[in-house]
């Protein structure tokens, strides 16, 4: 949306990312996102943050929020993530997020906000009804990122396009106030297998901690019994598994079955067909549910006993919100210079 080429950024290289407070999480997110967080880590410096800002664009209760937050650090420490290699932190504990989205409100066009689908999606036909902050959302999401000036950010297809907005008001940002590679344009990084997990219940429909049946997701906390009950119930077809993917491209009860299975086994979907062609879902099922019982069951205890003692996850988000303000408050001590703002 700028005439001038980027110019090239020379800072470190960074990842972040962030999760909302807003329900439980559950195999969709783990697949999709929480394990790719915990190899990360090890690959590039990592700042994985709790949304909590994000989180009152819809009604939150204050008297839950703080415990939400807490349970989404203890999904983070459950599956992998080293409160010592990665900044853990609660979005809220940085004020910088906040004050560096008004100046990129300021910068951004309504026209970009115009063209964002998910506002569009979430909004429905009483957009009026909604909040200025969920239509403003993308901006503060921009400003969570660049406040670190990371340069790369894990996506699903869903915010693909919010990502290419932070692009965009970096972009102008420099342009506009003479600090050519200022900000970094960030890069995402590919979800890889497992991205998207469909519900139980629909193969067409993205697994969804707001889905009113439980039976739709296995959630981080589901004991061994909860997990193997919802896959034994996860709606399927009569036909035995095929050989081949593209006979599953019909079927996505099955392919979604079968995709599950590959992510958590760390094979590919062909490999599961391989195994299991010819096979029905009386076979299958069960398999899988040993499966997701081996890798969910440990996460679910963990997380279970990290929640026996918020004190430690409350340190522990406490050092993190400290190292992220030790990096983002520079970022934004530059910005306020560069926009002219009084410094007293």
């Amino acid at each position: 949306m700028t005439d001038q080429p980027p110019a090239p950024y020379a800072g470190p290289q960074r990842v972040l990312s962030g999760v909302q407070p807003s329900g439980n999480l559950h195999l969709g997110n783990y697949l999709g996102a929480l394990v790719k967080f915990a190899r990360l880590q090890h690959q590039i410096e990592t700042f994985i943050f709790v949304a909590d800002l994000h989180a009152i664009t819809a009604w939150q209760d204050p008297a839950k929020l703080k415990d939400q937050v807490r349970e989404i650090a203890a999904a983070y420490l459950a599956t992998g993530l080293d409160p010592k290699v990665a900044t853990i932190f609660a979005q809220s504990a940085a004020p910088v997020h906040a004050e560096l989205a008004w100046v990129f409100n300021c910068v951004a066009r309504l026209g970009w906000l115009d063209r964002m689908t998910q506002f569009k999606d979430k909004a429905g036909k009483h957009k009026e009804r909604e909040s200025v902050g969920l239509y403003t959302y993308p901006v503060l999401q921009a400003a969570d990122i660049l406040a670190y000036k990371a340069t790369h950010v894990p996506v699903g297809e869903d915010q693909k396009q919010h990502l290419e907005l932070t692009r965009d008001i970096a972009q102008k940002f420099n342009n506009d106030f003479a600090a050519p590679g200022f900000f970094p344009l960030p890069e995402p990084v590919t979800q890889g297998p497992g991205a998207r997990v469909m519900s139980l219940r629909d193969g067409s429909a993205k697994m969804s901690k707001s889905d009113p049946s439980d039976y739709s997701r296995i959630n981080l906390t589901d004991d061994a019994d909860a997990i193997a009950q919802k896959v034994k119930k996860a709606r399927t077809d009569p036909e035995p598994l095929p050989e081949k993917l593209e006979d599953l491209e019909a079927r996505p009860e099955a392919r979604n079955l079968v995709g599950i299975y590959a992510a958590l086994a760390g094979t590919s979907d062909q490999q599961v067909l391989a195994e299991f062609a010819g096979q029905g879902f009386g076979v299958f099922k069960p398999k899988l549910a040993d499966l997701a019982v081996e890798k969910l069951g440990p996460i679910g205890g963990e997380m279970r006993r990290l929640l026996a003692d918020p004190a430690e996850i409350d340190r522990i988000l406490a050092a993190g919100a400290e190292r992220a303000n030790a990096v983002a408050a520079p970022t934004m001590a530059e910005v306020r210079k560069l926009v002219g703002f009084w410094a007293g």
